[in-house]
């Protein structure tokens, strides 16, 4: 077959007044080849006829109507599954290795009558106009805080023009959560966007049907900066679509640098929040002409933040216990009755009565859930000890492991109510002087295999400890070893016991 190649030497030498004999002998063709190029004046892939035609039977011309009705009425049907469908309906008259040839069909149907295929519509950012946020899960990267799983989410904001991003630690897609992170992020850039972006978020966009489009809470967060609200239709990710895509890629340069670390433990929360600042800090460091650019359109802060916090007021219950977001707490037997004005932050609860902050308790995850402190109850619990064994919140009557482990001893030996009575005791001991002296004080006892551990036990221990403040020192006892047992190793004996065990 003469190439494109020939036939332009072919006309280099003919131009050079060649004959066409030997223009044809030089180019490597024959000469009457030569006389049609010389002729036509095109080259052989000039001339060459598309190839249109089928060279074998298609072997889904017969079922094709019925395919294509097919994948007309579910666009989403995969050809592997049509396919398998196929070779069910018609037995044997498919074999395995024609399903590429059935892929290629429906995908050049698809191509040329499918239906049309969503556009993506490149959007053109203005300097300070757009900042965008969302929250995005962390566990995939597998980071913990001394040895222990950390399952956090990572506030994640984002300015669309100069790609400048920021982000805080938080635990659940709460509006104290968004309302601290996205503060954190404004006065940590020096000023506000005219307009920011979430997705639908229940604590910031009101459900469909209501009058209103944005919650109360989150507009006043939005006057108070100076800042216009927007979101993103539902099931519509990709139109948030710069924090969507910073996700990604902000977690690969954390999964590296982790990697690069050689370790994805950190001391304490402290120790991985600078790391996340680093991350971010080189991240931006790339985007600085941008960022001083973008600056000069951001509006002004206003003179202070806002606070980040819910506030409501309730009754404390008969069972010392108040109800938060549905999930509770314990607070003092002595509040029982009384209202108290509660502020729910981000992470942790702040309980005030009479113009005091009496308690602050971490926040808990999710719903459904409580946490009672044993110091809150303790005290009715020992006037009323028969309450005890089937106390609904008894599992956090056990500060520690060794807690439990003494209630356990003393519930094979005693009575539930004998049990109980002893227990709250020692859960008293703690409660009154020191709970770590009292663990101590167990430890000592679990170790040194007393075999009654009860309150007796337990204050004689504890005051020991206490007196010596110091941990007792354990009696261990060490066999002597006989050096002339190594020297049975390199003997025959020693060798027949070896190969026997």
């Amino acid at each position: 077959m003469v190439s494109d190649h020939q036939v332009r030497k072919l006309k280099k030498m003919l131009s050079n007044e060649k004959t066409l004999k030997e223009s044809a002998l030089k180019s490597g063709m024959d000469e009457k080849t030569a006389r049609k190029y010389r002729r036509t004046g095109e080259l052989p892939s000039e001339s060459k006829e598309e190839h249109t035609w089928r060279t074998r039977k298609d072997p889904f011309e017969d079922v094709w109507e019925e395919v294509r009705q097919m994948v007309t009425n579910e666009p989403a049907l995969e050809a592997v599954t049509i396919f398998e469908y196929l070779q069910d309906r018609y037995p044997g008259d498919f074999s395995d290795g024609q399903l590429r040839t059935l892929q290629r069909r429906i995908k050049r149907w698809r191509a040329t009558e499918g239906p049309a295929k969503q556009v993506m519509f490149i959007q053109q950012h203005h300097p300070g106009r757009l900042g965008q946020s969302d929250f995005t899960h962390m566990s995939e990267l597998g980071v913990t805080i001394a040895r222990q799983p950390f399952p956090h989410l990572l506030y994640h904001f984002v300015l669309t023009k100069s790609n400048w991003e920021t982000g805080s630690v938080c635990f659940s897609e709460s509006f104290e959560s968004l309302s601290e992170g996205f503060q954190r992020a404004v006065w940590e850039l020096g000023g506000t966007p005219e307009f920011h972006q979430t997705d639908s978020l229940s604590v910031a966009v009101n459900q469909d049907g209501n009058p209103e489009q944005f919650t109360q809470r989150y507009t006043a967060l939005m006057d108070h900066y100076g800042i216009k609200p927007k979101r993103i239709n539902p099931g519509k990710a990709h139109e948030n679509g710069d924090v969507e895509q910073s996700h990604f890629r902000l977690k690969k340069a954390i999964d590296q640098r982790l990697m690069l670390r050689g370790t994805r433990d950190f001391t304490d929360r402290g120790e991985y929040e600078l790391f996340l600042r680093e991350v971010f800090k080189q991240r931006n460091r790339g985007r600085t002409k941008q960022i001083k650019l973008e600056k000069q359109f951001l509006g002004p802060l206003p003179a202070k933040k806002i606070d980040s916090f819910k506030e409501l007021r309730t009754v404390v219950s008969r069972s010392s216990t108040i109800v938060v977001n549905n999930n509770i707490y314990s607070l003092d037997s002595r509040l029982i009755g009384e209202s108290v004005k509660v502020k729910v932050f981000a992470e942790y609860l702040e309980v005030w009565y009479a113009q005091k902050c009496t308690e602050r308790i971490p926040r808990l995850r999710g719903e459904g859930k409580y946490r009672i402190k044993y110091r809150h109850v303790i005290d009715s619990l020992l006037r009323k000890p028969g309450a005890f064994e089937n106390y609904k919140y008894k599992a956090d009557m056990f500060p520690t492991i060794r807690f439990r482990m003494v209630y356990d001893g003393l519930i094979k030996t005693r009575t539930a109510r004998s049990a109980a009575k002893e227990y709250l005791d020692i859960l008293n001991l703690a409660a009154k002087e020191s709970e770590s002296l009292v663990d101590e004080a167990i430890r000592i006892l679990l170790h040194t295999g007393t075999r009654i551990i009860d309150s007796t036990a337990v204050n004689e221990a504890f005051e020991a400890v206490k007196t010596d403040n110091r941990p007792l020192k354990m009696a261990v006892h060490v066999v002597p070893t006989d050096p002339a047992i190594y020297d049975l190793l390199f003997s025959s004996q020693g060798e027949s016991w070896i190969t026997m065990n």
